[in-house]
């Protein structure tokens, strides 16, 4: 059984000290989740781990032999690489092998008759056979289609983010390491990727880290919990479900300790104050252990319980009326007559595979996407905010309370009180010491989270949420969670986490794509229940190979083809089901072009051309098919 062990890992970031000598073990099989509020060092941890940027003080000690993979929130991926380079860039001999042969194959297939090309095809070709390569090309083929990235020709550059981060996680699956490090995998995944990275990970032989806020991903994968708080390391056996109450139950304790310190504290405040005449030497000592107890007193740090009572302006019964919406971006449909009423105090969750329209229609309603035909009516008394993926531009040298207080200095509660914006800084788990700290000094999801807020005090009565748990911490989305219960306006929110929509949706609209919008009442998870993962509909246009892929052709008679035919022949039809796996690719990499006009330009073109190429590898299927039939 191979170990890692860290040793007084110790790093401080600005004021913040990050890692406080954090020490632990993880031996094969453990499968490890990392909580804590976005800027507690759930990243700095993991890169500490890979020794990307190792920590200030500590040691990670392995065997010799140890290998590490580390999927980042944004991979670092060679922009001039294609998809299925990129994937097999690792250091391995078999991903030399493979690269090869794939580079051999693309040559011999655009030469067929060239007789250097064909030796050296057919000698990697022997190679793979020989080192039992076929094997991890075939597995990294089904992790790609299982994360939906089938077309291995595509550059990494034509990706969007979502699919660099795919690839990515292809990339360190494939490699087998003895550690994978895992930061937020679960970000832009459907839900059948999630759900087939959970079984993955489930029979994986090594060992697992992982930060995520997907608390269902957690209680699935995990078999220990790692919380940061404070520099702190706390570790939690059991899965999330277990680190839940076991947390409950150490925070109690705690508090219990200190009710007792404080106790202790006032009856040795009692005896100093009433001064006694002779101080022997046991006195003096008892003086000293006060001063050490006094010192001890309001300096216990913890993760209070907060809720967030902001008020709200009043919302009329008018609120969303969408009337036979209809857009497409060049033919490719987003809405096709979509209709809907929403009313006051509704909880409504968009959802759908990636690619579908979702955000799209978010922007629709925030009047920042017009429509083709139809119409969106907004209610006279709507006060809208839009908490988008994107965050707005934020000054990296201006301090946090400060761009807070720009909104407002403070806001009345729901019961009529009057709330500073330190205050409401404290109950979004941004700490006292924290105010004065400029905005560059926070982390990504610092800043997201401070946008949030941002967006809530200005007490809105329609929020309209795209993806918020992308980039929110568990602590933080237990806070929205808590607050959107008691919120009594309306909220649209468009998200993939499960566990989310569960809690804040009670209505769905599910996305489908080409147009197709279906809704359910009542929770995500009834939905899977009674339908299964939503998935995108087939455009009714989408070429169809005469040819099933799954059927094996008749092996070709030598006499009626020349040995380059028969060598075409064992590989067009898998040449034909590629090109219709990039009619798809491109298909759904049009959805989300927005507006850009240009790009989809672009993509109708690469359309267009692999249209053409799948036609005539039919056309050729066809002719080659008919020489071996007539010399059967």
């Amino acid at each position: 059984m191979k170990q890692l062990r860290a040793v007084n890992l110790h790093s401080v970031y600005g004021e913040k000290t990050l890692l406080d000598q954090v020490s632990f073990l993880i031996e094969t099989g453990d499968r490890v989740g990392i909580v804590g509020v976005n800027g507690t060092g759930k990243t700095t941890l993991l890169n500490a781990v890979s020794a990307i940027m190792p920590a200030d003080a500590g040691t990670i000690e392995t065997p010799n032999d140890y290998t590490i993979g580390y999927l980042q929130q944004e991979p670092s991926l060679d922009e001039d690489k294609k998809v299925l380079d990129a994937v097999f860039s690792g250091a391995q001999p078999v991903f030399q092998l493979i690269r090869d042969y794939q580079a051999a194959l693309g040559a011999y297939s655009q030469n067929p008759t060239d007789d250097k090309l064909l030796a050296r095809y057919t000698t990697l070709e022997q190679q793979m056979t020989q080192q039992d390569a076929w094997l991890a090309e075939s597995e990294v083929k089904n992790i790609l289609s299982q994360l939906h990235l089938p077309n291995l020709d595509l550059p990494i550059s034509s990706l969007s983010g979502g699919q660099r981060k795919r690839v990515g996680l292809a990339q360190v699956l494939i490699q087998a390491p003895d550690l994978l490090l895992l930061d937020e995998p679960t970000n832009h995944l459907d839900f059948d990727s999630i759900a087939w990275l959970e079984k993955y990970l489930a029979s994986y032989k090594g060992a697992v880290m992982t930060v995520t806020h997907d608390r269902y991903f957690l209680d699935k994968v995990t078999n220990r919990i790692f919380e940061l708080s404070f520099g702190k390391l706390y570790e939690y056996h059991g899965n999330y479900e277990k680190y839940v109450t076991a947390k409950a139950e150490r925070v109690a304790s705690e508090a219990i300790a200190e009710h007792k310190s404080a106790q202790l504290y006032k009856k040795e405040l009692a005896w100093m104050h009433a001064g006694a005449k002779a101080r022997s030497t046991k006195q003096k000592a008892r003086e000293n252990a006060f001063a050490d107890l006094a010192a001890q007193q309001g300096t216990r740090q913890v993760e209070e319980d907060v809720a967030v009572n902001l008020g709200q302006t009043r919302l009329g019964k008018k609120v969303i009326n969408i009337q036979n919406a209809s857009l497409a971006f060049d033919q490719l449909k987003i809405l096709d007559n979509f209709s809907a009423l929403v009313q006051g105090n509704e909880r409504i969750g968009i959802t759908g595979p990636n690619g579908s329209g979702k955000s799209t229609l978010l922007n629709v309603i925030a009047k920042q996407q017009q429509l083709d035909t139809g119409v969106v009516e907004i209610g006279e008394t709507v006060k809208m905010a839009y908490y988008t993926q994107i965050t707005e531009p934020i000054p990296d040298d201006k301090r946090v309370i400060a761009y807070l207080s720009e909104v407002a200095e403070e806001v009345i509660d729901r019961d009529g009180n009057h709330v500073s914006a330190a205050e409401l800084l404290e109950q979004f788990l941004f700490p006292p010491f924290m105010h004065g700290t400029l905005i560059r000094q926070l982390s990504g999801g610092e800043k997201r989270r401070l946008y949030l807020l941002k967006l809530l005090i200005q007490q809105p009565n329609v929020l309209l949420l795209d993806e918020p748990t992308n980039d929110l911490d568990i602590g933080t989305l237990t806070v929205l969670e808590d607050y959107l219960q008691t919120f009594t306006g309306t909220v649209i929110t468009v998200s993939h986490d499960r566990y989310f929509l569960d809690k804040v949706a009670d209505k769905l609209w599910i996305f489908k794509g080409e147009g197709a919008v279906t809704s359910y009442n009542g929770r995500f998870s009834d939905y899977l229940t009674d339908y299964g993962v939503p998935t995108l509909v087939q455009k009714d246009t989408k070429p169809v190979s005469v040819v099933p892929t799954t059927t094996k052709a008749p092996a070709p008679k030598k006499k009626k083809l020349t040995w380059s035919e028969q060598k075409e022949w064992e590989t067009i039809e898998d040449e034909m089901a590629a090109l219709e796996t990039k009619i798809s690719e491109i298909e759904v990499d049009m959805t989300t072009q927005g507006d850009d006009f240009t790009k989809l330009g672009d993509l109708q073109k690469q359309l267009d051309e692999t249209n053409e190429a799948l036609e005539n590898k039919m056309l050729r299927w066809e002719e080659l098919s008919e020489r071996i039939e007539g010399g059967a």
